[in-house]
This record gives structure tokens, C-alpha cells and sequence, in this order.
């Protein structure tokens, strides 16, 4: 079998185009300055921070519990409530409906879950037309990709590029790329599969126990379109995704489009409690890991995740890399978290992609400790074997040179030297895409001692 490409060589072939990488870099970041602007007009974000991290961390200390009250309540509102232990059987359970139904088309809002399941190509091999209907998932549907970002799936591609792929797929004419045109050219061309859709199926952003109902959270309304037209309505969640009243969907809304997009609020914030008349509604209740991630101490408060990307759009190595560079369907720096859950040994490189700079945390609206969490995934990742040699024997190496003080500033003495040289030759990794920072001409040593002599 052959082995997965690690982040760094995947990232490597991001980066044969430095005016792209720089383009995704500076484009990220905007989206990141928004989320400050409007986080900053906000004078109770810390506490309401605060708040949905309690929140997450008491619903995931009693999370059987508020996942039966939840079932209960939606089968009492005539919702069908199934469960899933994998994707496989998620996957199952979706063409068991629609097969029922006779169904042939479904028009699928924006749902991770079903990328983490795998569906789309599993429903396509039986015979039914999946539809993606948010527009960056429709355009990376087209291209046969998977997203690259969870919140802004085409966020890798230009303008131009879009024009390109509805050039070929929707008979746009070529060299379009006006943003309101292309963009009606989707909404033409996505409005006949609303209306002659068998079946929708959405994901779900928050799911309360207290009512049994759900909130998809959207900016264009397509997950409105399929519920509502079609017969039958299909919503997938995760078991994180439940919170335990009402009351606490306040919390949570206010947080997630200000951390995501830099938006006061999502355009369309939907709250589903049961079947309008003549309609089917089902919810499938997916666990795939997430009970083994909630065993892990170290890692379980990753579940409280909202999934806004906030973290991606913050951290220098995946605005500088690319989603694509990540092994997992999920990427960043929340993904390389989940991702080793799932499979260590597959997923080994995702936790080293980070500087470790907790911007990550910094910025998660509901408090997880990101970066402390890819660390421990390293220590666990290495321990099991499944880190490369090279980089075992450079931190050996360095644990060796940080405990003997003369080796150590032979080590400095040497750098200081040198970096102009390693700059030139560009021989490592780092220097092929940056230079290294010009050394200091006073250590550290040397300038206490000067301090310490003054005194």
C-alpha cells in the first residue's frame, strides 16, 4: 500500500506557487481581521466565550443523556430518529430512505459530515444524482474535489477560475468572471434541481435536547430550498452537535458567523421542530469515533467544535499551505486534532503542521485548548512509532545539544555565522520559501552579563 503524502510534501507542491500561496495567505487573513472587528464590537465576547465553552463542556459530561432526550423529544414531534455507529452505516440509512421514496436526485445542503461519511460517491453508485447546492461546494462538486476549507469550500480558487468551470460544466461564456454573474449563472442552474428534487438533506449546526428541533445555519438560503420543497427532509448530525435548551442557541449564533466570516449573523439561521404537513423528516444521529475522541481526555473537549474555522483562517500554516495539504477531510488546525483520532498512523503528519503559536486557541469561540491538544497528539504520535526517523533524531539531537551549556553556545556561535550562507544555498526546507531572520550580534548571555556588571 502506499503511504500517505505528509503534509509537508503536499504543502510543498502548494507552495511551487508562491503568488497563489501568497494570494490564499492574504485572503484568509481578511477574513480573519473581520471576525477582530466584529468580535471587538461585541464588549461581552469573552463572557459569552466563556459561557459556550461551559456550556459544550457540560453537555459533553452528560452527553448519552441529552442525546436520548433529544431523540425522544424529535420522535414525539414526528421526526424518524436513527442512529449510526459509522459512515458506513449513516450511508445505509440515507439510501434506505431514499430508496423507500423511489427517490433518483437529492439536493444536499452543506454537510461535513456527509464528507467525513463518504456519501455522494456512495449514493452515485446507486444510481442517484447528488446535487451539492451551496455554491463552493457546487463548484468543487463540479471539479470532482472535496472541499478545501469547511465554511468556504472554493476559497483556493480565483474568480477566473470559476469562470473556467462553469464555462465547461454550466455553458457560461468563457472568460466570465463578474462575481454577480457567475453567481446568477449557479442560482439558474441550481434552481430546476430545487424544484425537481425527490429528496434534501441538510446537516445540522445545533441540535436542542429540550424541543427535539435543529438549526442549519446558511448565507444563501439553499438549505431552505431543498427542505422545503422537497417530500422528504434528511438531516445529519454528528452527537457533538447537541446543546441542551433553547435558551442556549442565543449563545452559540452570536459566536458563530462573527467567528467564521466576520458577519453579525448568518443570512438564514433555520429552526426545524418537525414535518410540515405532507412531509417526511428524518434525522440520523452519527457517532463514527467521536464516543472514542469523548474517551480521550486529553482531546475530548475537540467535540465542543462549531465547526466555524476560525482556527483556519488564523493559523500561518494553513493559510501558507492550502487544504489540500492536510490528509483529512477536515484540515487546519482543529482538523489535526480529529484526524489522528480516526487513524493514527494515516493522519501522523497533520498534528506537526502548526508553529504552535495558539493562535488557534486564541480565537476559538468556544475555548478549546488547540494547540496544547496538537501538542499531546505529537508526544502520542511519536510514542506509537509513527513519527518520521529524521525528525526523532533532530529532537534527540537537540535534547542532547540543550543539556550540555558549552555545546549549546558552540550551537548559537556557529548559527550566527552561517545564516547568511544557508540563506543563499536555500538547502532545507525552511530557507527554500523564507529566509531565516538575520542573527542578533549580541546573545542573550552576553547581554545579561553586561546587565548584571552594570549592577
Amino acid at each position: 500500500m502506499a503511504q500517505p503524502l505528509t503534509h509537508s510534501a503536499a504543502a510543498h507542491e502548494f507552495q511551487r506557487d508562491p503568488a497563489r500561496a501568497a494570494w490564499h495567505d492574504q485572503t484568509l487573513w481578511m477574513v480573519r481581521t473581520k471576525r477582530d472587528r466584529m468580535a471587538a464590537r461585541v464588549p461581552e465576547w469573552e463572557q459569552l466565550r466563556e459561557a459556550a465553552s461551559q456550556i459544550k463542556e457540560h453537555t459533553l459530561s452528560k452527553l448519552a443523556d441529552y442525546l436520548e432526550q433529544f431523540a425522544d423529544n424529535a420522535a414525539a414531534n414526528g421526526i424518524h430518529v436513527h442512529w449510526a455507529a459509522d459512515g458506513d452505516e449513516h450511508n445505509r440509512i440515507v439510501h434506505g430512505i431514499l430508496q423507500r421514496h423511489g427517490a433518483r436526485k437529492l439536493v444536499k445542503s452543506k454537510s461535513m459530515l456527509t464528507e467525513e461519511c463518504h456519501l455522494n460517491p456512495h449514493l452515485e453508485k446507486q444510481g442517484i444524482e447528488v446535487i451539492d447546492t451551496d455554491l463552493g461546494e457546487r463548484i468543487v462538486q463540479l471539479q470532482e474535489m472535496p472541499p478545501s476549507h469547511i465554511v468556504m469550500p472554493a476559497i483556493h480558487l480565483k474568480r477566473a477560475e470559476v469562470g473556467e468551470v462553469f464555462h465547461e460544466h454550466l455553458g457560461t461564456p468563457a472568460g466570465l468572471d463578474d462575481p454577480q454573474q457567475l453567481t446568477e449563472a449557479a442560482r439558474q442552474h441550481l434552481r430546476n434541481h430545487f424544484l425537481t428534487a425527490d429528496a434534501a438533506l441538510t446537516g445540522v449546526n445545533f441540535a436542542v435536547a429540550e424541543t427535539g428541533g435543529f438549526v442549519v445555519c446558511t448565507n444563501e438560503g439553499n438549505a431552505d430550498m431543498g427542505a422545503h420543497l422537497a417530500p422528504v427532509h434528511i438531516a445529519c448530525m454528528g452527537i457533538e452537535k447537541i446543546i441542551p435548551r433553547q435558551a442556549h442557541l442565543g449563545v452559540f449564533l452570536r459566536l458563530l458567523a462573527r467567528s467564521a466570516t466576520g458577519q453579525p449573523s448568518t443570512v438564514f439561521s433555520s429552526h426545524f421542530l418537525k414535518p410540515r404537513p405532507g412531509q417526511e423528516m428524518h434525522i440520523i444521529i452519527v457517532d463514527n469515533g467521536r464516543s472514542r475522541q469523548l474517551a480521550r481526555s486529553d482531546y475530548r473537549k475537540s467535540l465542543a467544535c462549531i465547526r466555524c474555522a476560525a482556527c483556519f483562517n488564523t493559523c500561518p500554516v494553513y493559510r501558507r499551505s492550502g487544504g489540500y495539504s492536510y490528509s483529512y477531510f477536515i484540515s487546519g488546525p482543529i482538523g489535526s486534532i480529529l484526524a489522528p483520532n480516526v487513524d493514527k498512523a494515516a493522519h501522523a503528519s497533520m498534528p506537526f503542521a502548526s508553529t504552535l503559536c495558539g493562535s488557534c486557541t486564541a480565537v476559538c469561540p468556544v475555548k478549546i485548548d488547540i494547540h496544547a491538544q496538537l501538542l499531546k497528539w505529537r508526544q502520542d504520535i511519536t510514542a506509537a512509532g509513527h513519527a518520521p526517523w529524521w525528525k526523532k533524531a533532530a529532537m534527540h539531537t537537540t535534547a542532547f545539544v540543550v543539556r550540555r551549556p558549552a555545546l549549546f553556545r558552540l550551537g548559537g556561535w556557529f548559527m550566527r555565522r552561517t545564516t547568511p550562507l544557508l540563506n543563499l544555498l536555500r538547502l532545507d526546507p525552511w530557507t527554500q520559501s523564507r529566509d531565516l531572520p538575520p542573527a542578533p550580534t549580541q546573545t542573550f548571555r552576553q547581554w545579561h552579563n553586561q546587565q548584571s556588571n552594570k549592577k
